[in-house]
């Protein structure tokens, strides 16, 4: 679960982390009223959505190149910009051309910045532990950063049984080239987000970029923050901060059925049981010369319903043009699969090709109760003979 930059840091405030004065805004009035509160000689409206490069994208149709982060001296220029971005859709790098819409804006004082720089906590899966990773190239994508220079990019791994220990941080900050007062505060900003990410069960907290003013104190001037859905159950006021306007609707949907979906950009619609097989066949399809629309797991319990609205999921999707089941029936029988798709196709009037490969329990069974339904079904042999049929169907039914 993601959350927004305005309560990742309220979250990382609380546990000691150094971040600028700030309010939320839902309106041009509302971001008046904060600017007058904050009362600074400088402000920088910022708007929230779940993506990154906010400073750097557009406004969709808006004849307005200045981007989702604006500096602003007056209250009546923060309304300006407050305006400016509210109920538009921002474009990043990060949100594709279909943009976000801003339902929300911080305002926030601005900062005496002498220096950016980045620090991030996550889980190593190389080594299966938390790491802290940092560097002095802060504001940066640290993708281009690894990309571009990776010796500037710094590492930290922390031994479970000993915790995050001073000398780790210590000399991080002393490979920044941070001093004096600056090196006892980094320190307790990595501890800070140290704590946070293990008494949040968070999967990452990035900031970026950290600041070092001029009289060496640090901030942070921006926050990331994203949580293991898998222990929300420890965390109820975390979940109270779930945005859905921030997420995918079909995404949402499939959590809804305990179905893991995540949408992409192909044409074919996958549904699988099983993360490694599901990879599997996107990856085949790839192979192919087609694309994946989707990941979708269906589990290992499948029920007619689950699968009746996974193929609603898919269908919702008007860039499929073609739909792919792969199943290797173990715990799931074969048979009761087939009559699920049966029903399924029956019920959301299926009208794209569908190629059936299954494998495993009773799949004689569930191959007969597909042929003898007298839909317009491919069956299919093995993951090969699946993917190269549903590329064919796609192909055939584009020409026509």
């Amino acid at each position: 679960m993601n959350i927004h930059e305005y309560q990742a840091k309220a979250l990382l405030r609380s546990f000691g982390m150094p971040v600028p004065d700030g309010r939320v805004a839902t309106s041009a009035e509302d971001a008046v009223s904060a600017a007058r509160e904050l009362a600074a000689p400088l402000t920088v409206v910022k708007a929230q959505i779940h993506a990154g490069g906010r400073g750097a994208g557009h406004f969709a149709g808006a004849g307005d190149d200045r981007g989702g982060v604006r500096l602003a001296r007056t209250a009546e220029e923060v309304g300006h910009a407050a305006r400016a971005m509210l109920e538009r859709t921002l474009v990043t790098k990060q949100t594709g051309p279909q943009g976000r819409i801003v339902r929300k804006v911080y305002i926030e004082s601005g900062c005496d910045i002498a220096r950016e720089l980045y620090l991030s906590l996550l889980v190593d899966r190389a080594n299966g532990r938390i790491a802290v990773v940092a560097s002095s190239e802060g504001g940066m994508e640290i993708e281009e950063v690894a990309a571009a220079h990776p010796e500037r990019i710094l590492k930290a791994v922390i031994d479970p049984a000993l915790g995050l220990c001073d000398y780790q941080s210590r000399d991080l900050a002393v490979k920044l080239d941070l001093t004096g007062r600056s090196i006892r505060a980094f320190q307790n900003v990595v501890r800070a987000a140290y704590d946070a990410f293990c008494g949040l069960d968070a999967a990452i907290v990035e900031i970026n970029p950290l600041i070092v003013t001029g009289s060496g104190d640090l901030l942070a001037l921006d926050a990331k923050m994203s949580f293991d859905d898998s222990a929300l159950y420890r965390h109820p006021h975390l979940a109270e901060l779930r945005d859905e306007d921030e997420e995918d609707p079909r995404e949402r949907e499939a959590a809804r059925h305990g179905l893991a979906y995540v949408g992409l950009d192909g044409s074919i619609g996958c549904m699988v049981n099983g993360a490694g097989l599901a990879m599997a066949t996107m990856d085949i399809i790839k192979m192919e010369g087609e694309s994946p629309a989707n990941f979708l797991d269906v589990g290992g319990g499948a029920t007619t319903e689950r699968v009746a609205a996974a193929f609603r999921i898919l269908m919702s999707d008007r860039n499929v043009r073609g739909i792919l089941v792969n199943i290797f029936g173990g715990i799931m029988r074969c048979d009761v699969i087939a009559e699920a798709i049966i029903a399924a196709s029956r019920d959301t009037g299926l009208n794209v090709p569908l190629v059936v490969r299954l494998a495993g329990t009773n799949v004689e069974r569930g191959r007969a109760l597909l042929a003898e339904s007298g839909l317009t079904i491919i069956p299919a042999d093995d993951l090969g003979d699946a993917a190269r049929k549903i590329v064919a169907a796609v192909r055939t039914a584009g020409a026509a």
